[in-house]
């Protein structure tokens, strides 16, 4: 008989380790499941432990990735393996992996987003060819494997977890990490948040039909134009609103109207398809200002950054989404929320809202 992982394993930016801790435990009660968070700070992941009755692939699958804001990677894991010989690392995986009864079509090797973990690069090459073999000969690593994968998640040179993800429960990018090249043209950069939110919350084969030449946008608190870029770049017409100066060669563009106005009270002269807004200011009065923006329907689909306290920014965050969502049910407003910490932000979330009426 297999045996059956009970942990749940989630990568996060370090530091970040108590909010995405507060985050699980909260949703994981609300649940009416048991468990208890175990993260060291500034490790970049944590470790979830449920009750030894309660598989954790029944945890993860009812609380999905997309639903977490903390959370960059959700996986379904068994407790690491600790104190691996030097001489034989391979042996504790492989039979791991055997008496777990898994099948897999790949095999990640990861560390946490740390600069110490980063000196394990050489290590993982090392055991990169020796372990697939081995796991395609014991029939687990094979071609029809409904998509499942194998994570191998270091944290020392003999300190490993195995974990397994499912497709559409997991990110598709190493360490769950979104790598951005930056574009020397723009004008500053935060133009990285919103080209990442629009990755991680608009599926791309929407693209063509949310994010196009024949859509109008506003930016709020627009300069120097970070967010404005990624508009004009989509071929969008901006009003940018902002009393600071915009960078002039997307001026240049005919693109984009300067509007100098306060951001908090102007409104726009037609229903726009979207509103951005990466303002730095209290993320209750932004939710006040967004709100108003989606009642009054004044646009089709909204991202904005809500900045974080220094402490309690789980906290924070779950009350200003709460308020939203709150707000628009009783106005009648059938909207889509998500809210995601991206790799791209530093002290704030990104909450992308689509009305979808």
């Amino acid at each position: 008989m297999a045996v059956c992982p009970h942990e749940w394993l989630l990568y996060c930016r370090p530091g970040f380790e108590k909010d995405l801790s507060a985050e699980l435990s909260d949703k994981v009660a609300d649940m009416g499941q048991v468990g208890y968070p175990i993260a060291a700070p500034g490790s970049g992941h944590v470790r979830f432990v449920l009750d030894p009755v309660t598989p954790a692939n029944d945890v993860h699958r009812r609380l999905p990735l997309e639903a977490l804001v903390f959370a960059r990677q959700s996986l379904v894991a068994f407790p690491p393996l600790e104190d691996l010989p030097r001489d034989d690392r391979l042996t504790a995986i492989i039979e791991l992996v055997v008496a777990s009864g898994w099948s897999f079509e790949s095999v990640w090797q990861e560390t946490p987003d740390t600069n110490e973990e980063k000196a394990l690069a050489g290590l993982m090459k090392a055991l990169s060819k020796p372990l697939e073999s081995t796991l395609k000969k014991r029939g687990a690593l094979r071609r029809k494997a409904g998509g499942r994968r194998l994570h191998l998640f270091w944290t020392a040179g003999d300190r490993v977890q195995l974990a397994i993800s499912f497709p559409g429960n997991r990110a598709e990018h190493l360490g769950g990490i979104w790598r951005l090249k930056f574009p020397r043209e723009a004008p500053s950069r935060s133009t990285l948040k919103l080209e990442e939110a629009w990755h991680v919350f608009v599926p791309r084969d929407a693209w063509p039909a949310r994010l196009n030449d024949a859509m109008q946008a506003a930016d709020l608190g627009a300069a120097p134009g970070g967010w404005t870029y990624q508009l004009v770049r989509q071929g969008m017409y901006v009003y940018a609103i902002d009393n600071g100066p915009m960078d002039a060669t997307l001026m240049a563009t005919g693109q984009v109207e300067h509007l100098r106005e306060d951001a908090f009270v102007w409104e726009p002269p037609m229903r726009l398809d979207w509103l951005v807004c990466d303002i730095v200011d209290k993320p209750m009065r932004v939710i006040d200002m967004v709100e108003r923006w989606l009642i009054q329907k004044w646009c089709r689909e909204a991202i904005f950054n809500l900045k974080l306290p220094m402490k309690k920014r789980w906290e924070e965050v779950a009350r200003c989404l709460a308020r939203l969502e709150d707000s628009l049910h009783r106005a009648g407003v059938r909207a889509r929320i998500r809210a995601r910490h991206l790799y791209h932000d530093r002290e704030e979330v990104t909450v992308h809202v689509y009305l979808q009426d």
